[in-house]
């Protein structure tokens, strides 16, 4: 999946789209399950996709450390979607799964490879929490029917969109060949995507975290 240009791919699609409601215009938008880790990561996303999905965001984040800060990060996410105009206007809603830290802790396997604590973002520990919360949010979306799936970690300059991308095709490669939830590729930190998702946290005035969420981002993000 090395230097694939995902943003392309979805603007592809995305017009493919749009032809479709302009030769039909009662088509119904295809629903989309969207994992989200937090209001501004979301922000964006939710701006440019609105358009075009019925969505319904998946906060499922286990991997956040300490439990006031995942509260935190939902409350916020949740304040915020009272006000976002396409939030509002789309009807977009937001499931919330059960938060057990030591989910995240037996997925990363860092009991067995303590080594991986040490990592810098984007190394192996990051693919298996990608593959980890992708995972049940591909279950959830299976289970309810969604067209597709995604996520809003690709926004952020320290996630690695290869690897975000790798994991969330081959989790749906491997279901069923019946099953219709598909993989959206993308790359949202793309046309000042991120550079978005900071003035509309400023708009909002969104508490903007200085680490990524577990344990091993906020020490590594201490040391610095």
């Amino acid at each position: 999946m090395k230097n694939q240009n995902y943003q392309k791919q979805l603007d592809l699609l995305l017009k493919q789209f749009e032809n479709q409601t302009r030769a039909v215009p009662v088509v119904q938008k295809p629903s989309l399950l969207l994992h989200a880790c937090c209001g501004p990561c979301s922000s964006y996303v939710l701006e440019y996709l609105c358009n075009y999905f019925n969505i319904t965001v998946f906060y499922y984040n286990p991997n956040i450390y300490p439990e006031d800060e995942y509260k935190r990060r939902l409350n916020e996410l949740k304040n915020f979607y009272t006000k976002f105009p396409p939030v509002l206007n789309n009807h977009v809603c937001i499931i919330e799964e059960k938060y057990n830290p030591e989910d995240f802790y037996n997925a990363i396997n860092i009991k067995n490879e303590p080594f991986l604590a040490d990592e810098k973002e984007k190394g192996e520990r990051c693919r298996r929490c990608y593959e980890f919360r992708l995972k049940k949010a591909y279950e959830y979306a299976v289970k309810n029917n969604f067209d597709y799936y995604c996520t809003t970690l690709s926004i952020s300059p320290f996630k690695d969109a290869d690897k975000i991308n790798t994991e969330g095709l081959k989790i749906a490669g491997n279901s069923q060949s019946d099953v219709k939830t598909k993989w959206l590729l993308s790359n949202f930190k793309k046309k000042n995507g991120f550079k978005r998702s900071l003035e509309l946290s400023e708009e909002y005035n969104l508490y903007r975290q200085q680490y990524c969420g577990c344990i091993y981002s906020l020490k590594n993000n201490s040391e610095k």
